[in-house]
């Protein structure tokens, strides 16, 4: 059977105080949006259809960043969750399949349950998901008989049994998707706040004589964000599953509750990771490789045996081969670094290739921006860089070459050979203590004159 998303997006999120759509507040450094439509993911879906409304723009922009097949539709008016999936009618009109109803600000529902609901749904026309909630406060209770659902009680209209029941409504759904939008036209706004609740349509699909049922998933999964104290929360669930997750794998985390990951962070066996270790997007670090205090690393790859830091930063596309040492205070940016080469101390590598067992002495830099346009720097194999080299590109330095300390290069450099270019030093006997005493005698009269 074919599956679509349809993902809710379209609240204001009026407790995050921001401009930004609650949606697109970050999780690990990816839009709590992205985190929904990743797990959606993977049902493999016919189609993704995300219901945007405040910050629809921004919302639109995020989703083809996050999936270019996705569709966006548009809640003018925010009239209830019934109606925000209502939306998505005509773009789902025709389709012959399972329509999944997932919410932007859940962001932790697991493919595993995804797929469970739809096998559940296989054998029932609705399936809800509920989770067993350790504190039930004002959720919705999901009041079960045997294998059934028979109805959903809000909190308000629950009797004292119904209200000792914990196992309560997620909100996220599974239905064929012709009888839900036949569902969804069926559903009224007589209620307190005028609005179409999507929870109505269980009531709906029992006055039909349907098949309706509920999935259990672990209460973690349902966590909604509604406030910046709960995206601090969340974060933090997330981080502490993902370093648990590192921990199973074989990874060593000096100190784990100090090591920040993202969403898509990759990381072998046996890669040892020190304090106070930050990773960004799109970072893979294979096994073997050491991660010293205090580095920073985003868009970028290290392969086994690598040792970088501390106070290192790989910007996107660093590319680092096998036993490269990246040291202290050290920056590379969309530079390639060979096997064996050492970049150890306060540099800046930038739109670069370093050849194997090339070394990079301490200060050098690659001068890459003209103020218009960026240059690369092409260094060969075994080259030795003097400390403190400025490398003016476009330039090349070819194998076993070497430049000296202070050199400002600006033409390239043939294979074995020593490039130099600094100015003669000149020594003046007696000038520094003259130096000195006349600019204190022009700093005293600037004291007296004040």
């Amino acid at each position: 059977m074919s599956t679509a998303l349809v993902i809710l997006a379209a609240g204001k999120g009026t407790r995050m105080n921001s401009d930004l759509p609650k949606v697109l507040h970050p999780i690990a450094q990816a839009p709590m949006l992205a985190h929904a439509m990743r797990a959606g993911r993977a049902l493999d879906p016919e189609h993704t259809v995300v219901v945007a409304g405040h910050g629809a723009e921004q919302v639109t922009k995020a989703v083809a960043d996050i999936d270019p097949s996705a569709q966006v539709v548009l809640q003018t008016e925010q009239l209830g969750t019934a109606h925000a999936v209502d939306m998505a009618r005509d773009t789902l009109n025709g389709f012959a399949g399972d329509v999944v109803v997932l919410y932007g600000d859940t962001p932790f529902i697991s493919p595993d349950t995804l797929e469970r609901m739809l096998a559940a749904r296989a054998e029932n026309d609705l399936v809800v998901l509920g989770f067993e909630a350790a504190d039930p406060a004002r959720y919705g209770r999901l009041v079960m008989q045997g294998d059934s659902l028979e109805k959903i009680v809000e909190f308000k209209d629950a009797s004292d049994a119904e209200r000792a029941i914990t196992f309560c409504n997620s909100g996220l759904i599974a239905c064929d998707n012709a009888t839900l939008f036949d569902l969804i036209a069926k559903v009224g706004n007589e209620n307190a706040s005028g609005e179409y609740y999507l929870t109505d349509v269980v009531a709906l699909a029992r006055e039909q004589g349907l098949k309706v049922t509920a999935v259990s998933c672990d209460e973690s999964e349902t966590l909604g964000v509604n406030s910046r104290r709960d995206l601090a929360a969340a974060d933090a669930v997330f981080q502490r599953t993902a370093r648990e997750a590192l921990l199973d794998l074989g990874v060593t985390l000096m100190a784990p509750e100090t090591v920040y990951l993202a969403f898509d962070t990759v990381i072998g066996r046996d890669t040892v990771i020190e304090p106070n270790v930050v990773f960004g997007p799109g970072v893979t670090v294979e096994s073997g490789a050491t991660l010293r205090a205090f580095s920073h690393l985003e868009g970028c790859h290290v392969s086994r045996g690598g040792v970088i830091g501390p106070y290192a930063r790989l910007r996107p596309g660093t590319e680092l081969a096998e036993d490269v040492k990246v040291g202290n205070f050290v920056e590379l940016k969309n530079a390639e670094v060979a096997e064996g080469a050492k970049v150890n101390h306060l540099s800046y590598i930038g739109d670069a290739s370093i050849g194997a067992e090339t070394n990079i002495g301490a200060g050098t830099i690659t001068c890459n921006y003209d103020g218009v346009m960026k240059h690369r720097t092409e260094i060969g194999p075994r080259v030795f860089i003097g400390s403190n080299t400025c490398l003016v590109a476009p330039v090349k330095i070819g194998r076993d070459a070497m430049t000296a300390t202070g050199t400002v290069v600006q033409k390239d450099v043939e294979a074995e050979a020593l490039a130099i270019a600094r100015v003669k030093q000149e020594n003046k006997p007696g000038r520094a203590v003259k130096l000195f005493d006349m600019l204190k005698a022009r700093k005293r009269k600037q004291q007296e004159n004040a």
